[in-house]
């Protein structure tokens, strides 16, 4: 390959990695079809790959592939079996008109992807459907990157998304940000999906690692595309809440991959940057009056990212930050965390009550985490049988093998 035939791939490639999904949105908005755009958009890069070499790097090249990847899908409909009047309809649609530009803007470009954000996370589309559709259309993750992240089987992912798809077409969802009325309910639906995939590579649910880096890099990046598209209070409190988990990602776990509790975790690994920029993210939602959950949780992270050492920690602000977010989002877990708050500002006495109240209106029986709490709590005030049951019971509900490994080692302790 001659030097200029191997600098515009290197240019190519460099379009391929900032600008493909860009291009997706809206091609996928021209052309109404998921699976017509993503071929019309890798038809368009191969045919840069072939022209760009003679003709020079356009100087808009996010505009020619998009160009290109729309006159490609109009070729590739007219090669098909003989089109009927419906076809024709829509062959005539997808040719440019006066009064339909190519987005060359910045602004146009955002605005399709946003479009795009919410048609994966419809709420008409199962939950898991819509994790893997986000994950697949608006990151660029392939089906098995998606299926190790979720230990799941490549074909089972890729049925998720073929019917998350099928359900876009046959129910006709609208390829829209929503009006300003339904907002509130469909960005809820958004901020979940996000929240969701954080959470699994944050805390995975099971398997060897506790956490997947890669996955919540990408929660973390698409908080950051919503919050740049779309800055409601609690988008920016979800990203908040996001980076001020991440900044203590180093510290979570130990050179051989044990798991280190909040209370033993050597602060100098905190990321700072993350933790300033997650602070300041709470700050705005919190001032604006117009929070949700997201942003209490995020206050309490930020709390825990200001406080030097274990000792220095404000648990009666935790304390009451969690009694905000028990009115707003009533939960069994969300009363376990606030329990864990109240033993570590009242005692362990207060904190086994709570949990205790908990469990016996049948609530958190199968969670792992709500034994291994009651556990500790018993493991300090002394009653060693307690503890020791509850650590068992804690084991046989934990399919994460660095908490096995944890609460493993507490139950040598204990015995």
């Amino acid at each position: 390959m001659d030097p200029f035939a191997l600098e515009v791939r290197q240019k190519l490639d460099a379009v391929y990695r900032s600008e493909s999904r860009r291009i997706l949105a809206t091609l996928i908005r021209l052309l109404g079809d998921f699976d017509l755009a993503e071929d019309a958009m890798h038809d368009a890069f191969s045919a840069a790959l072939q022209r760009w070499p003679d003709e020079g790097v356009p100087s808009n090249p996010r505009s020619w592939l998009i160009s290109t990847g729309r006159f490609k899908a109009i070729d590739v409909l007219r090669r098909r079996t003989r089109l009927d009047e419906s076809q024709d309809a829509l062959l005539e649609s997808l040719h440019p008109q006066p009064n339909d530009p190519l987005p060359s803007d910045e602004e146009g470009i955002l605005d399709d992807r946003l479009r795009l954000v919410f048609t994966c996370c419809h709420p008409a589309l199962a939950a898991e459907a819509r994790v893997a559709l986000t994950l697949r259309e608006v990151c660029g993750l392939t089906t098995e990157e998606i299926a190790r992240a979720f230990l799941a089987s490549p074909s089972t992912l890729a049925q998720r998304i073929v019917r998350a798809k099928a359900k876009i077409r046959d129910a006709r969802i609208p390829y829209q940000v929503p009006s300003p009325e339904d907002l509130p309910e469909r960005l809820d639906t958004v901020l979940q999906v996000i929240y969701l995939v954080f959470n699994e590579g944050y805390s995975a649910s099971s398997g060897k690692s506790l956490t997947r880096a890669d996955l919540s890099g990408e929660a973390i990046r698409l908080g950051r595309l919503l919050v740049q598209l779309l800055p409601e209070p609690e988008a920016m409190g979800l990203l908040a809440l996001m980076l001020l988990h991440e900044s203590r990602r180093t510290a979570r776990t130990s050179a051989t991959g044990d798991l280190i509790l909040l209370h033993d975790q050597d602060r100098s690994l905190w990321d700072q940057q993350l933790i300033a920029e997650g602070k300041d993210f709470v700050g705005r939602a919190l001032s604006s009056g117009r929070y949700g959950p997201y942003t209490v949780q995020a206050a309490i992270a930020a709390v825990h990212s200001s406080a030097p050492g274990p000792g220095a920690t404000d648990w009666k602000n935790i304390v009451s930050f969690y009694d905000v977010l028990v009115s707003m989002q009533p939960s069994p877990v969300v009363e376990l965390n606030r329990a864990v708050a109240v033993a570590m500002r009242d005692g362990p006495q207060a904190g086994l009550e709570a949990i205790d109240g908990i469990l016996s209106r049948g609530d958190l029986a199968d969670y792992h985490l709500a034994h291994a709490s009651r556990a500790d709590m018993c493991r300090r005030l002394g009653r060693t049988g307690e503890a020791r049951e509850a650590y068992q019971r804690a084991l046989l509900l934990t399919q994460l093998e660095p908490e096995r490994r944890f609460l493993e080692k507490r139950l040598q302790e204990v015995n």
